[in-house]
């Protein structure tokens, strides 16, 4: 008979390869399902916080773009890039969540330590990571979410290298990193947190009514984070290299020139429409990802 393993001792490979599995598997389809019911929201906010680029003026809000949208490219327009977004969530999504226990249980061992700013910092890796790895799949959703021809995911890939080459595929993987990192902090870091002192001050119980109050409240905090980020990484990956000088050269000059050309508040432009989608989207992928857990016999988050 083989003796016990110890404590530190590492569980076998079959046992480490299927919690991997659940662990990453779990949370990329919790994403990808919160993905398939908010992405006609991300669209409209693409559309909102490309406005204007490079001007002043009066902006049109998330009903009018909609209405817009609906009547010159059709009902079908909401879901334009919805093939990369998904591909993306699945792929994104299992990494973001996936790594962000990983990386909080590395503190803990580490520092001896799990409070706030290790886990803001676990969410900052995990997501940072996740969004190099996968940055050109979202180059391919927003290109497609502005595109009002019907080419495919394939064909968009090959536009885009025919004319732009190979890099471009990871144009603004620096503000995105940033912008994934900063989101996954504030989500991951902000829902443990929350969940942790419902428990203590309210009598809510694990279950659906804390995942639900625990993720609205991530919800907002991730939106107030990265909603400016959001629309530099989105004003970056728009930008064609094939057309003469970059408008923008990198993260910290576009969000100057924004500012400087079209004022402060334009960096929160579709501010609104990203709290719409961010906040469904958190509290969804929340839930099910809980759910997903206890369904296959893991602890909650």
């Amino acid at each position: 008979m083989a003796p016990p393993m110890s404590g530190h001792a590492q569980p076998p490979l079959q046992g480490t390869a299927r919690y991997a599995l659940y662990q990453f598997g779990t949370s990329g389809a919790a994403v990808a399902v919160a993905t398939a019911v908010t992405h006609p929201l991300d669209v409209i906010k693409i559309r909102l916080q490309m406005q204007l680029a490079g001007q002043r003026g009066n902006l049109v809000g998330m009903g009018a773009i909609f209405t817009q949208m609906v009547e010159r490219e059709g009902p079908r327009s909401l879901y334009l890039g919805f093939p990369p977004a998904l591909m993306r969530s699945l792929i994104y999504g299992g990494l973001r969540l996936g790594l962000y226990e990983p990386c909080k249980h590395a503190c803990s061992y580490a520092f001896g330590s799990t409070n706030f700013a290790f886990k803001f910092a676990s969410g900052v890796v995990a997501g940072a990571l996740a969004t190099a790895l996968t940055n050109p799949m979202e180059v391919l959703k927003v290109r497609s979410q502005m595109s009002t021809s019907r080419i495919s995911t394939i064909g968009m890939v090959r536009k885009i290298v025919a004319e732009e080459g190979l890099k471009a595929l990871w144009k603004g993987v620096g503000p995105a990193m940033v912008r994934a990192g900063c989101l996954t902090a504030s989500q991951m870091a902000t829902y443990d947190e929350a969940k942790q002192a419902l428990l203590k001050l309210t009598p809510l119980e694990e279950g659906f009514q804390l995942h639900l109050m625990s993720s609205c409240i991530a919800g907002t905090a991730g939106t107030l984070v990265t909603a400016p980020i959001d629309m530099i990484k989105t004003r970056l990956m728009l930008q064609k290299e094939s057309k003469g000088v970059r408008v923008y050269r990198n993260g910290f000059h576009c969000a100057y020139q924004v500012v400087l050309t079209e004022g402060v508040k334009s960096l929160y432009k579709g501010g609104f429409a990203t709290f719409a989608r961010l906040g469904p989207q958190t509290a969804i992928t929340f839930i099910a990802c809980e759910k997903l857990r206890e369904l296959v016999g893991m602890t909650a988050i």
